[in-house]
């Protein structure tokens, strides 16, 4: 740090509190309390080694509100944050985290004394007549925790960035002292969260959901347009389309006159398939119907083409006709899409409705 006097840079020489046998509480800890701006924002200090917690004899640094009426834990160290400073505040923040109105006020005015009321300089803090109206602690609200120290370990900045990325609210001020003559000098500087990588985070992340929100809206135009072409193919080759109508969903669905069993063109990416799904809503039921379908004689012409899938793990199962040159990207190819489903899905109909049929009387 540098002093310009007389159009020349002073060097200024960067000190330890140690150097400078400043302490935790009777220097830091007061410099805050008397200027807690100096943080970086607008707070209301309500308490100094604050002890209220029951069964324990631990206490909290500074305890303050912010301009939201969030409840701020502020934990102090000097040259070394130490290895357990997140672990102690996370503490302490819980300890807080039910203080009610009521119970705020009466710790600010054991700090305040005698000579003022604390309702009365809570009102003048947050430029509200009156009292009733300031919500502090409120339910469903977080509380936060300030973090001051010369120098942060690794394992508490570490800590802290996977914390705020779930959703703490936790700042690390990193606090320097300097020594000009007989001058003492302090530089404050907020190192976590850092304001330029977290604004360019936030719209980064923005950025990305705008993209991916605008894929999907022209995913589902797609789709929905697919369709539309495909369904008058679908009513002439099969008879079970007549009652369906374009959607915005990757497959269509048609009775097969059996509750439960439905035959379904699908359309994906990169692909599509023809399939005979079945889901009575019972899962033994359904596994006996599939293994039943298939021990029965299918020609060779369609029984290379067929995939059963029993789909162990979920409760429905399916036999497809899979085709894979091309899918719903491929608009120049979407009529052989349509006329491979169209025909797939008219022999497995022709295959499996009568014999489905004949299963189905005997189960």
């Amino acid at each position: 740090m540098y002093i310009i006097h007389n159009k020349k840079a002073i060097s200024i020489d960067r000190k330890t509190f140690l150097e400078l046998k400043i302490t935790e509480r009777y220097d830091l800890q007061e410099w805050i309390a008397d200027n807690p701006k100096m943080l970086g924002e607008n707070l209301l200090i309500i308490q100094k080694e604050f002890d209220g917690f029951p069964d324990t004899n631990e206490r909290l640094d500074l305890l303050a509100l912010d301009e939201n009426g969030k409840i701020v834990v502020i934990e102090n160290k000097l040259d070394d944050s130490g290895k357990d400073v997140v672990w102690q505040s996370l503490k302490y923040v819980s300890y807080c985290a039910t203080l009610t109105k009521a119970e705020i006020c009466e710790i600010y005015q054991r700090y305040l004394g005698t000579s003022m009321v604390a309702s009365e300089k809570i009102s003048e803090f947050y430029d509200e007549q009156d009292f009733e109206n300031i919500k502090l602690n409120p339910a469903g609200s977080d509380q936060r925790i300030i973090l001051v120290a010369a120098n942060f370990r690794k394992e508490v900045t570490s800590t802290v960035l996977w914390l705020r990325d779930h959703g703490i609210d936790i700042t690390c001020i990193k606090v320097t002292p300097y020594k000009y003559e007989e001058k003492l000098f302090l530089d404050v500087e907020q190192i976590l969260p850092m304001q330029d990588v977290d604004n360019y985070r936030i719209t980064l992340k923005k950025q990305e959901e705008a993209i991916v929100y605008k894929e999907e809206a022209s995913r589902l135009k797609s789709r929905y347009n697919f369709w539309v072409r495909a369904l008058p193919v679908l009513r002439q080759k099969t008879d079970i389309f007549n009652n369906i109508s374009p959607s915005k969903d990757h497959w269509l669905t048609a009775s097969s006159g059996h509750s439960g069993f439905v035959f379904c063109p699908v359309i994906k990416i990169n692909g599509a398939r023809a399939e005979f799904y079945i889901d009575t809503g019972d899962k033994l039921k359904n596994k006996k119907i599939f293994n039943e379908l298939k021990t029965k004689t299918v020609d060779n012409s369609l029984n290379s083409k067929l995939e059963w899938q029993e789909l162990p793990d979920k409760q429905a199962c399916r036999v497809c006709i899979n085709y894979n040159d091309y899918g719903l990207n491929d608009e120049e190819h979407w009529d052989e899409i349509i006329n491979f489903i169209a025909d797939s899905l008219s022999q497995i109909i022709n295959f499996f409705r009568p014999l489905l049929d004949k299963i189905l009387k005997n189960i």
